[in-house]
């Protein structure tokens, strides 16, 4: 399983590498990202492999929220599933 991570929020240093530690304290594999910097805003999405994860879905999806907000960062995370509804027409 996946899921689908998306963070912005205004550039700063160390975003990534703070998105990265905490899914790999949890046990997610990141498949592959992509980040841009517009101006001053900094915008992420990363796929991550799912099935390692050594607490609840809901719980990583709670801890990156909150880190996120930790961080004056908007971050959502998805699982694969709900993502591939949403955009299957």
């Amino acid at each position: 399983m996946k899921a689908v991570i998306s963070v912005t929020g205004r550039d700063n240093v160390g975003i990534i590498a703070g998105v990265s530690a905490l899914c790999a304290e949890h046990g997610a594999n990141i498949l592959d990202i992509t980040q841009s910097v517009l101006s001053e805003y900094f915008a992420m999405i990363m796929l991550a492999e799912i099935d390692s994860l050594n607490v609840p879905f809901s719980q990583f999806v709670d801890e990156l929220a909150d880190y996120g907000r930790s961080k004056a960062l908007e971050i959502h995370t998805m699982h694969e599933d709900i993502f591939n509804t949403m955009h299957h027409i």
